[in-house]
């Protein structure tokens, strides 16, 4: 039996007492990341969550074995938030698209998640209409044409069933209930109904595909509500993406249990506290980036130095060679070489110790860390 074959789905219930210390402690850590990041200024507050945003999106994206280009989704992200997106790459629309979910889901968090809203996030996230080479109903909700909507696994003619959701009859009467709950939740701890609305929504399962996405996003919308702010620090995506199946093990027994989530929301809590500790990485290369640009104000760097130096600072991929140098910038060979020569008699760049036929460059900074 699945938890929404029981008579008393969805009235779920969990144990205040055995939660009470999770949540103050994740709470705790909440209340002190937020306070470190007011302490910030507005630019490097920015800069943080511009990070964040993009490790949220590749990593939600990474959960469902899609891999997003994260220069990409920077630009993207920097763009729809007016923030500087110099030197990188352009966005195609299958970025765009996980990209607007996310951001509508946090910036717009006070907003009512209705059904057009969820309709709309869907249709974004499957833009051509397909998933991989399958045709899917984008922009409403499934309809079983093909049969029940399973979670499976395993080679064809040997698959195990994790999980079988809802008939598609019954679609619109628990989408309906779900979001009344939603909004009805301010007066739940936002927390825990940010875990309880990621359960919720994914035993439902209304879309063909994407119902991972967002319940990730709906969550994230819950814990933006909890802090009252639509700036984010940290990544609930990111650290599922770490334990992805420990995630998944829970899921699946708790779908297969009683209306008591008192595990999945012990589970939850922790996962949202340990992503709140990972935030403290991001936050040090902020420190960092800041601090780089402070040691070198002086110096009079031209444009391309500055674009790549922060490319660098950001997180570079790949190797920095003289020839990539010259296609960023669209500068001649002769000018990249004189730019790169100049920031290593600076004490700036050194010449990476990696082997290859190129010779590629890196920070200083880094090379001593």
């Amino acid at each position: 039996m699945f938890i929404w074959q029981r008579p008393e789905w969805p009235r779920f219930h969990h144990d205040t007492a055995r939660l009470a210390g999770p949540l103050a402690a994740t709470r705790h850590a909440q209340g002190k990341l937020l306070g470190r990041m007011e302490a910030l200024g507005f630019e490097m507050r920015s800069e943080a969550s511009l990070r964040m945003l993009t490790e949220d999106v590749v990593k939600t994206s990474e959960i469902e074995g899609e891999i997003l280009p994260p220069g990409r989704v920077r630009s993207s992200i920097a763009s729809r938030l007016g923030l500087d997106a110099g030197g990188l790459p352009a966005p195609d629309r299958n970025v765009d698209g996980v990209v607007e979910m996310t951001i509508d889901a946090t910036r717009n968090y006070a907003a009512p998640l209705t059904d057009e809203r969820l309709f709309s996030w869907h249709a974004a996230l499957f833009p051509t209409g397909y998933s991989g080479m399958s045709r899917i109903r984008t922009g409403r909700w499934r309809d079983d044409a093909d049969g029940p909507m399973q979670v499976v696994s395993g080679p064809i003619g040997r698959q195990r069933v994790h999980y079988t959701a809802p008939p598609a009859e019954r679609l619109g009467n628990e989408v309906s209930e779900f979001l009344q709950w939603f909004e009805d939740a301010r007066t739940m701890d936002p927390v825990l109904a940010a875990g309880l609305s990621h359960l919720w929504f994914v035993s439902i399962h209304p879309f063909e595909d994407g119902n991972g996405r967002i319940a990730r996003a709906i969550a994230d919308m819950a814990l933006a509500r909890s802090e009252d702010s639509p700036e984010r620090f940290y990544s609930m995506s990111a650290q599922i993406r770490l334990e992805r199946k420990a995630y998944y093990d829970i899921l699946e027994a708790t779908q297969k249990d009683t209306m008591d989530v008192t595990g999945w929301q012990v589970w939850f809590l922790d996962c949202l506290g340990r992503a709140i500790e990972s935030a403290r990485h991001t936050l040090a290369a902020v420190l960092a980036k800041a601090g780089f640009w402070e040691a070198h104000a002086r110096d009079a760097l031209n444009e391309r130095q500055v674009k790549i130096l922060n490319r660098l600072l950001d997180g570079f991929e790949g190797k920095l060679t003289s020839s990539n140098w010259a296609r960023m910038n669209r500068c001649s060979q002769d000018t990249a070489n004189r730019d790169i020569r100049d920031l290593i008699d600076r004490g700036i760049l050194v010449r990476s110790r990696a082997g290859g036929r190129s010779t590629s460059y890196e920070l200083a900074a880094a090379r001593s860390r």
